[in-house]
């Protein structure tokens, strides 16, 4: 019985691979949607950031003056998977000790 990677990794045993933190749409009309020398790697995963509504999200973000964020010049979702995955997990656990 052959069991998938994904369906052992829920339940706490270590996936083999890594391929579910990694996608990549070059057909989409925005890629590359910010500048950077590694295209290979522009992980699309992240298409809008979920830390976006974050203070600390940890980007290199400025204030438009309507009150955006302006993250143009950030990163981190796109080569960062992990940091994503931890930061959402840490404001998961703050929540849940309240």
């Amino acid at each position: 019985m052959k069991v998938d990677a994904t369906v052992v990794s829920l339940v706490g045993i270590a996936s083999v691979t890594e391929h579910y933190k990694f996608f990549q749409n070059k057909d989409c009309e925005y890629f590359l949607c910010h500048c950077c020398s590694n295209a290979k790697d522009f992980n699309c995963m992240f298409c809008y950031c979920p830390l976006y509504n974050r203070d600390d999200c940890g980007g290199q973000y400025t204030m438009l003056d309507n009150g955006w964020k302006d993250c143009s010049k950030c990163l981190i979702p796109h080569y960062n998977y992990d940091y994503v995955i931890d930061k959402l997990k840490t404001r998961r656990n703050e929540n849940e000790d309240q």
